[in-house]
């Protein structure tokens, strides 16, 4: 399968930053170009990062509004301000966080609707925030503030229909599991370079959907270990929860199963497909879900299938060679029940249908006629080899074929 999804090696991936100053220190995004770039990934990228922004002030800044319009781009990341989100329910649902959310992602998709919206979840201040602390208790400690930021970008991903970048995620599994790694600034908010690094892996994993594992870029002042450490967990906490983050919940997954004769019936399995373009290998083609398709010869057949998200900007494609053996055999199903006793059988078969019979003709495995017979529902095979038969059994509106084996 392959997704036309704009990340493939040796193409660049378009990214603009809208955020404030934990977007900005450390330069995060040359950050995450460095790290894709060990990788053979190039980034090419542009920002509007002002200190102590949040979504509302984005949805009106000339600057962010020119920048979105200013290219194709394969992601917009968005960073709100950092105590924002992490606010009361009430709070971010109706006045902030999230329906500016919906104002910004619908502007993205008004300039370009295949662009992916990427929501930069932050991390809570290193021992809470006291400033809204007797305003909203549970933002009194670290881990609180964490939960209710999570819970507020999850929210605007699901509301959106976007993608998370899990840095806060990554962030605690570090803190809890290496507490010696220094993440914070001195101000015990804004990220250090362990911090930033933390937050360029986990963004690389994200948008390429690659381990980032094994970077060969560490910034100077992050030793081997540290790294390894770092790359490790932002790798993990991206890769094992995919479907959690909706990384890659827009783009299809084709794939489809088949059955019959000469006449194939095709069932669609894919997945976030909305459109789909089917090729099956004989030079017929079709736009159904589920189509069929009958063969003209027995052959092997490459039988292709094109899921398209919608708006058509994703796709994914399969392949399955598929081997049909023309019989003659007629594929027209029919609710008549049909029972051929015994079956394998000696000397006679007998049939039961409640067809009006015109006539019934026997076939061999090639699709050679043996014999044809006018309406008789018990047949004398004795003088059939051993071997797999068919017979067809004609009827004044059906045709049914059935096999049976000659003892």
């Amino acid at each position: 399968m392959c997704f036309g999804y704009g990340t493939t090696n040796a193409q660049v991936t378009k990214i603009l930053f809208l955020g404030n100053s934990y977007t900005g220190v450390n330069n995060l995004p040359q950050l995450i170009k460095d790290v894709a770039l060990s990788f053979g990934d190039t980034i090419f990228s542009d920002q509007n990062i002002p200190g102590g922004y949040y979504y509302a002030a984005h949805t009106t800044n000339a600057t962010s509004l020119s920048k979105i319009q200013a290219q194709d781009w394969d992601f917009v990341v968005l960073q709100e301000q950092s105590q924002i989100p992490s606010l009361t329910p009430a709070i971010v649902g109706s006045d902030y966080s999230v329906p500016h959310s919906i104002t910004l992602n619908n502007l993205i998709k008004a300039n370009n609707s295949c662009t992916e919206t990427v929501f930069y979840m932050t991390w809570g201040r290193k021992n809470g925030d006291a400033s809204f602390c007797a305003q909203h208790p549970p933002v009194c400690t670290y881990a609180g503030m964490q939960q209710e930021l999570r819970n507020t970008y999850m929210l605007m991903a699901d509301t959106n229909k976007a993608t998370v970048a899990p840095v806060g995620v990554a962030w605690q599994t570090l803190r809890d599991s290496f507490p010696l790694i220094e993440l914070y600034n001195p101000d015990e908010s804004h990220p250090s370079l362990h911090g930033s690094y933390l937050a360029a892996c986990v963004f690389y994993s994200t948008l390429y959907q690659k381990s980032c594992i094994g970077s060969t870029y560490m910034p100077i002042g992050i030793g081997t270990g540290d790294a390894v450490m770092i790359q490790t967990i932002a790798t993990n906490t991206v890769l094992d929860s995919l479907d959690l983050w909706r990384i890659g919940a827009n783009l299809p997954i084709a794939n489809f199963n088949y059955s019959g004769g000469g006449t194939i019936n095709f069932t669609n399995t894919s997945t976030n497909g909305v459109t789909y373009f089917w090729d099956f290998g004989d030079g017929n083609t079709s736009t159904q879900q589920n189509p069929n398709n009958t063969y003209a010869a027995s052959n092997s057949y490459t039988v292709q299938l094109i899921a398209y998200s919608l708006d058509s900007c994703f796709s994914d494609t399969i392949t399955q060679n598929i081997n049909v053996n023309i019989t003659g055999i007629d594929d027209l199903a029919s609710q008549e029940e049909v029972k051929i006793y015994p079956n394998p059988a000696n000397d006679f078969i007998q049939i039961e249908t409640s067809l009006n019979l015109i006539s019934i003709v026997i076939m061999d495995a090639t699709g050679k006629i043996i014999r044809n017979l006018s309406g008789k529902t018990k047949i004398d095979i004795s003088k059939l080899s051993r071997g797999v038969y068919f017979i067809k059994i004609i009827g004044e509106e059906n045709i049914i074929t059935q096999k049976f084996i000659k003892q």
